[in-house]
């Protein structure tokens, strides 16, 4: 019989979706040691890890900390560095970029800084006029000093990681420090009852049960998906793209800069991602299959690598990707509960993989310990929460597109509002007389307000002149003042973001 209060957890799958939950379950247990809780992970001996650059939200400082992984070892064992945002090359035109940072746009007295800088025909960008950060990390400096505790900082900061180096160092730290329990070996079969999930079968002839299981098996979804039948909903009518490939590429020099930013550059049938590492980029072109070929996308990947200073391009292994773009219509049934790819996927921009495991992981440990007999009201609460989070993501990604001025079928697609989700139309309706408004999301939304003021005026440029007031005028320009003397005081005291990685890296080398 089972117990009736959820005392075992078990994990399938593992990657980074799989041991960061594992580890953010076993060290919330931890922190509540009258709660015998066990955490089981399930990993294939044979599946790797798909291992190509990610990025992060600054949500996973507070992860890190929460699951006891310091700083410097975490920047030491997955070669990361330092994320402040996206820049954004040739979405609108060609010669068109702008930045998504990680720090809020700055207002004075709540005046709308975006109505007040469409209506002087500001030509300085949005995101650089009312933001300390957006100019900065387009600069290369990192988001703080040496000197600096670890995860504080002057400007608020994410990472870029090596995805595959991550999933290990959170392995060794969840089965070392944190108890989880690891069984290596393949999944065999699914037990299913009108219950959910009584038992799995695995390939060392185990037979294992558990109060709640987490599916992490990425895309095949072999828990929720297919033993018991969740079946997903595709967005491929609003996000067209459906196909990746990535490259790992060197630096030209050991002292190259890291950008401080992932850079993602358009193209005529999608985009193209650029995340510095420490000790490589990794880069990957996103497209959609019905614009364009595998082989056109990989030369037209090979062609922006050359273009950007590596050598020998031809050389450098190629992996292709395939995915739905898609999410689950239930992200929790009965006793088993999906995160990671196993939940859905849609293009990298923004990163929002990640994040969207953090988020998952973390609703599960704030409710425990529970009773078994509750896991269908959390299952209501999960999903209800998690398909507003998905439906914000589609929205916010769609928003990338729709005001470009790119003439080929691919954006032109975007651009018909026939392509729009309801959601998306009836905001920038409007945006077109304000900007966007705190009132037009929900108050726990991934993407706030802020995010979309960046996004909506960097791609549309100052081209809907609103009125400001000249008082609101007067109080802007006191704030965009005082902006400005704080760039340049960072300026003046921040290293560059290779220099401070370089820094802090050493510093663990010599007290080892």
């Amino acid at each position: 019989m089972k117990s009736q209060t959820v005392t075992h957890i078990v994990i399938v799958g593992g990657g980074t979706a799989g041991w960061l939950s594992a580890a953010l379950l076993a060290a919330s247990a931890q922190n509540a040691p009258q709660y015998p809780l066990r955490v089981t992970l399930v990993e294939s001996p044979n599946i790797p890890t798909i291992g190509v650059g990610e990025g992060t939200w600054p949500s996973m400082r507070s992860s890190l900390q929460a699951i006891g992984i310091k700083e410097s070892q975490f920047l030491s064992r997955c070669s990361a560095s330092f994320k402040q945002g996206t820049e954004f090359i040739g979405w609108n035109h060609a010669s068109h970029h702008y930045v998504h940072p990680f720090t809020v746009a700055e207002v004075a007295a709540d005046i709308p800084a975006g109505q007040h800088w469409s209506a002087q025909q500001d030509s300085v960008p949005f995101a650089d006029r009312f933001s300390v950060q957006g100019l900065l990390a387009k600069e290369g400096l990192a988001p703080k000093q040496a000197t600096t505790p670890e995860y504080a900082f002057a400007l608020n900061y994410g990472y870029h990681l090596n995805a595959g180096e991550f999933a290990e160092l959170l392995r060794e730290h969840s089965v070392e420090n944190l108890g989880v329990e690891l069984l290596r070996t393949n999944l065999q079969s699914v037990d299913v009852s009108e219950q959910g999930i009584e038992s799995l079968m695995l390939e060392s002839g185990q037979t294992i049960t558990a109060d709640l299981f987490v599916d992490c098996t990425g895309s095949r979804s072999l828990l929720l998906g297919e033993a018991l039948g969740i079946a997903n909903e595709s967005v491929a009518d609003v996000l067209f793209n459906d196909r990746a490939v990535a490259i790992q590429a060197p630096y030209s020099s050991d002292s190259e800069a890291i950008p401080s930013l992932t850079k993602a550059t358009a193209h005529d049938e999608g985009w193209i991602w650029d995340i510095a590492l420490q000790t490589r980029r990794g880069t990957g072109i996103v497209y959609s299959s019905r614009h364009l070929s595998e082989a056109e996308a990989e030369q037209r990947l090979r062609d922006y690598l050359e273009q950007t200073g590596v050598g020998a391009v031809q050389t450098l292994d190629a992996k292709h990707l395939e995915f739905n773009p898609s999410h689950k219509k239930q992200f929790w049934h009965k006793n088993c509960v999906a995160i990671g790819m196993a939940a859905g996927f849609l293009e990298p921009l923004e990163a929002t993989a990640i994040v969207l495991v953090e988020e998952s992981a973390k609703f599960i440990a704030r409710n425990l310990p529970c009773a078994t007999a509750s896991l269908p009201i959390l299952a209501t609460q999960f999903n209800r929460k998690f398909l507003a989070h998905w439906e914000n993501i589609v929205e916010f990604l769609k928003l990338h597109y729709v005001f470009s001025q790119r003439d080929s079928d691919y954006w032109q697609d975007h651009i018909n509002p026939d392509s729009w989700p309801m959601g998306l139309a009836d905001k920038l309706a409007l945006w077109g007389n304000r900007q966007p408004s705190t009132d037009d999301f929900a108050s726990n939304a991934l993407f706030p307000s802020a995010s979309y003021q960046y996004i909506f005026y960097g791609i549309t440029g100052n081209s809907q002149p609103l009125q400001c007031s000249e008082r609101d005028h007067q109080q802007l320009v006191t704030l965009i003042e005082d902006i400005q003397r704080r760039q340049q005081k960072y300026r003046q005291g921040l290293p560059t973001n290779r220099a401070l990685l370089q820094s802090l890296i050493s510093a663990k080398t010599s007290i080892l």
